[in-house]
């Protein structure tokens, strides 16, 4: 194997974020699975942060008496498709409002009510 030089397939799709399936088809897909479902949505791969800032999103709709779902997407196809590289991400209401960090319950709160008055 060259450093420089051309990948094998196999290669290829295991270097790619969703194992090599990023046809036409997968791409629609991830995208219309961004405008369905929960309205707040948690986007990571369900590592402990992850689970901290659903835990907290949890505790800041409670806080708020919001009766909201939240959805957790694992899946890195529809991850990407919101744009988002860094894990976890918060997404209210289709817009990605934070990633990369694990917010806490007072934070959220001003988000929730700024996005949603």
């Amino acid at each position: 194997m060259a450093l420089f030089g051309k990948k094998n397939k196999e290669e290829k799709s295991a270097s790619c974020c969703c194992g090599g399936i990023c046809d036409a088809e997968s791409m629609a897909n991830a995208e219309a699975a961004k405008s369905k479902g929960a309205a707040v949505k948690v986007l990571g791969s369900g590592c402990a942060k992850c689970n901290q800032l659903e835990e907290a999103t949890k505790a800041a709709l409670k806080q708020l008496g919001m009766d909201t779902v939240i959805e957790h997407v694992t899946d890195f196809s529809q991850i990407a498709a919101y744009g988002v590289m860094t894990t976890p991400a918060l997404v209210i209401d289709g817009k990605v409002v934070s990633y990369g960090k694990v917010l806490n319950t007072d934070e959220l709160v001003k988000i929730l009510q700024k996005v949603r008055g």
